[in-house]
C-alpha cells in the first residue's frame, strides 16, 4: 500500500484565540529514532499531552579510531544529528563551515559549539544544490562526515559537478534485535496509535522484528508517521491503519500531522 499524505486544515485565523477542546487527538506513540534524540522529542510530545514510548531501532556507536582529515576542507557537510555530535567528539575546531542536511541536524551541531551554519531544507538533494549556491569547486574539499551506511549518493551528485568529496565515517549504527517486551506489551493491548519512523533502516527494522515476533496484523490498528516516502516505503510491506507522510522531511513537518 502506498502511503498517503496528510496536510494541515487550510483557513484557520490564527490571529483569533481557538478552542481545540475536542479538536487535538491526543495520541499514545512509540518513536523509533535513536535515543538521544527521542528522549528530546518524547519531552517535546509529552508536553502536548501525548503519552509516548521510546523504542530506538538504532543505536549510535561514535567510531573513534575513524581518520578524519580536516586539511584544505572549505565545509564539512552534516547528514544526521549523529554526525554532528561525533564531529564534536573528534575536533576541538569550533570555526569550521559547517553545512547541514536539515533543522534538527543544524541544532545538533549548534548545540556542539559550532557557530558557522548554513542549513538545507531537509534531505541530500537540498544539501548538493546549497553546497553549489555557496561554494565552488575550487574552493576545496567537502568534508562529509557521515556513518557506516549511507543513504543517497551525495559524492555522486556533487563530482558531476567538479566538487570534491572526503567522507569521514566517524559513527555506526547498529540495528535492534528485538522489541522490549513493553513495547511488544503495549502492541498486543491495543496501547499503540501511531509509530514515527525517521529513517527507512530504522523502519526496515522495526518491520523485521514485527515479523519476527509474529505481531504484523496488530498494525491494522496502528498509523504509520513517516518522514519522507522513502521512510514509508521501507515500512510497506505491513499492513498498516494509514500512512501519513511529512510534507518536507523535517521533524516538525511529521509532528505536524499529529
Amino acid at each position: 500500500m502506498r502511503a498517503r499524505s496528510c496536510w494541515a486544515v487550510p483557513g484557520l485565523d490564527s490571529s483569533r484565540p481557538i478552542d481545540l477542546t475536542g479538536l487535538i487527538k491526543l495520541m499514545r506513540l512509540i518513536i523509533t529514532r535513536p535515543r538521544p534524540d527521542s528522549e528530546a522529542l518524547r519531552e517535546r510530545l509529552g508536553a502536548m499531552g501525548h503519552d509516548v514510548m521510546v523504542e530506538p531501532m538504532l543505536t549510535i556507536q561514535t567510531l573513534t579510531g575513524a581518520p578524519l582529515d580536516l586539511e584544505d576542507a572549505a565545509a564539512v557537510l552534516l547528514t544526521s544529528a549523529n554526525g554532528a555530535r561525533a564531529l564534536a567528539q573528534r575536533t576541538g575546531a569550533r570555526d569550521l563551515s559547517v553545512l547541514a542536511v536539515g533543522d534538527a541536524t543544524a541544532t545538533a551541531a549548534r548545540a556542539a559549539g559550532f557557530r558557522d551554519i548554513a542549513i538545507a531544507s531537509g534531505d541530500v538533494v537540498a544539501l548538493a544544490a546549497l553546497v553549489r549556491q555557496l561554494l565552488r569547486p575550487e574552493d576545496g574539499v567537502l568534508v562529509h562526515v557521515a556513518g557506516s551506511a549511507v543513504a543517497g549518493d551525495l559524492a555522486g551528485d556533487l563530482g558531476a559537478d567538479g566538487y570534491r568529496l572526503r567522507r569521514a565515517v566517524l559513527y555506526q549504527a547498529e540495528a535492534a534485535k528485538r522489541l522490549s517486551a513493553q513495547c511488544r506489551a503495549a502492541l498486543k493491548a491495543g496501547k499503540i496509535d501511531g509509530i514515527l519512523f525517521f529513517s527507512p533502516r530504522g523502519a526496515a527494522t522495526f518491520v523485521k522484528l514485527l515479523q519476527r515476533d509474529d505481531l504484523v496484523d496488530i498494525c491494522r490498528g496502528v498509523e504509520l508517521f513517516g518522514l519522507s516516502q522513502a521512510v514509508a516505503d521501507a515500512a510497506a510491506p505491513l499492513p498498516w491503519k494509514g500512512q501519513c507522510i511529512a510534507a518536507m522531511p523535517r521533524q516538525d513537518a511529521l509532528l505536524a500531522l499529529l
